[in-house]
C-alpha cells in the first residue's frame, strides 16, 4: 500500500510515515524509520492510554496503580515509552470490508508502563481513492481494536488515538491554514490540562464557522467534544456513525482534509511545542510545523465517574474505534 495508493507505515508504534496527496506528504516524519525513535509523537499509535491521567494514578481490580509522571505530575501518552515506540507485528495485507489493508498487531504484557493485565491490539489501515462531489479523495481508514487476552486481572484501561501530525502548507508551518471546527463545546481544563468535570463552548470558537490560523494565534491544545450521551455510550465504537471532527484547508496549496471518526472527542493541537532536530533528509521542525486531531475518549476518562466506561476494558468485551481522513487537491 506503499507508493500507488500514497500511503507508507512503519512498524514501529504503526507509525503513518506518508500520505500523499497531490504529491504532497501532509503528514509530518522522516524518510528513514531512526529519527522517530526521538520524535515528539510523529505518525504514532498512542496507548494504551493517550492523553493525560491525573496524578499519574487510578483505581482498578480493587487496587491503586501509579504510572510514570511524564509530565510534570501527569502520565501523558502510554508512559516513558508507550506503544508509539514499540514494534508492531506487520504490516501484513489483507482483505478488510471488501477493500486491501494492512493490519499492524502489538501484544503489551501485565505491568508495561505500569498498566494492568496483557492486551492485544489491532490496528487496521485501509488506504484508498474515492470520487465525492466530482472529487477524487485520498481515504485512509483506521481502525482499532483491544482485547484483554491475559487472565492476571479482570479490567484495564484503554484509549488509543493517532499522534500524526497534519501540514498542509508548502511552508515549514501551518500559518494560512483555514479550519472549521463541527463541535465548539470542549472539555475545560485546570493549569496542568487535566479536566475540570465542565463542558463549555471553547472561547472565540464558533462550531462550523471557518477561522485562520495566523503565525502564533489561536494557540489551541484542547479535547473538543462530540458525544456527550452517556446512556448510549459504546466500548466499541465502531458501531456508531462516523462524525465529522474538523475540515482544514490551505489557500496557497488548495490542499484538503476532512476528519471523521466514532470516538466522542478529539484533541486539537495546532502545534505550540514542537521540536524536532533536523537530519540528514529533514529540515527542523519547531512550533506550529504541523497540527493534530487526535480522535479519542475523554481525557482523565478512567478517574472521573461519569467518563469511567469509555476506558475500563473487561475481559471478554472489546474495545474499538475508527478514524477516517479524506484529503484533496481542489
Amino acid at each position: 500500500m506503499a507508493s500507488d495508493s500514497g500511503f507508507s507505515f512503519l512498524p514501529q508504534g504503526a507509525i503513518i510515515q506518508e500520505f500523499k496527496v497531490g504529491g504532497h506528504n501532509i503528514v509530518l516524519g522522516y524518510p528513514k524509520p531512526e529519527p522517530y525513535a526521538n520524535s515528539p509523537f510523529f505518525g504514532e499509535t498512542i496507548g494504551r492510554i493517550a492523553n493525560r491521567i491525573k496524578d499519574a494514578e487510578f483505581n482498578l481490580n480493587g487496587k491503586s496503580y501509579k504510572l510514570a509522571a511524564n509530565e510534570g505530575p501527569t502520565h501523558i501518552h502510554g508512559g516513558v515509552k508507550g506503544w508509539g515506540k514499540k514494534k508492531f507485528d506487520g504490516p501484513q495485507p489483507v482483505n478488510r470490508s471488501g477493500k486491501e489493508a494492512v493490519l499492524f498487531t502489538y501484544v503489551s504484557s501485565d505491568g508495561e508502563e505500569g498498566y494492568p493485565g496483557t492486551v492485544e491490539l489491532r490496528v487496521w489501515y485501509t488506504g484508498y481513492t474515492e470520487e465525492e462531489d466530482g472529487l477524487s479523495k485520498t481515504v485512509l481508514e483506521t481502525e482499532y481494536e483491544v482485547q484483554l487476552t491475559g487472565d492476571e486481572v479482570e479490567e484495564t484501561i484503554v484509549n488509543i488515538t493517532n499522534h500524526g501530525y497534519f501540514n498542509l502548507s508548502d511552508g515549514p508551518t501551518i500559518e494560512g491554514s483555514e479550519v472549521t471546527l463541527y463541535t465548539s463545546k470542549y472539555l475545560v481544563v485546570d493549569k496542568l490540562l487535566i479536566p475540570t468535570g465542565a463542558i463549555e463552548d471553547f472561547p472565540g470558537i464558533e462550531a462550523n464557522k471557518p477561522f485562520v490560523l495566523g503565525a502564533t494565534e489561536p494557540d489551541i491544545d484542547h479535547c473538543f467534544v462530540v458525544d456527550t450521551n452517556k446512556s448510549d455510550f459504546a466500548l466499541d465504537t465502531r458501531q456508531k456513525p462516523l462524525k465529522p471532527l474538523i475540515s482544514v484547508s490551505h489557500p496557497k496549496t488548495k490542499l484538503h482534509l476532512d476528519v471523521f471518526s466514532t470516538e466522542p472527542s478529539f484533541q486539537f493541537y495546532t502545534g505550540k511545542h514542537i521540536k524536532a532536530a533536523a537530519t540528514a533528509d529533514t529540515p527542523e521542525r519547531g512550533s506550529r510545523a504541523g497540527f493534530c486531531v487526535e480522535a479519542a475518549r475523554f481525557i482523565n476518562a478512567v478517574n472521573v465517574p461519569d467518563w469511567r466506561n469509555q476506558v475500563v476494558l473487561k475481559r471478554g468485551s472489546t474495545w474499538g474505534a475508527k478514524t477516517v481522513h479524506k484529503a484533496w487537491k481542489a
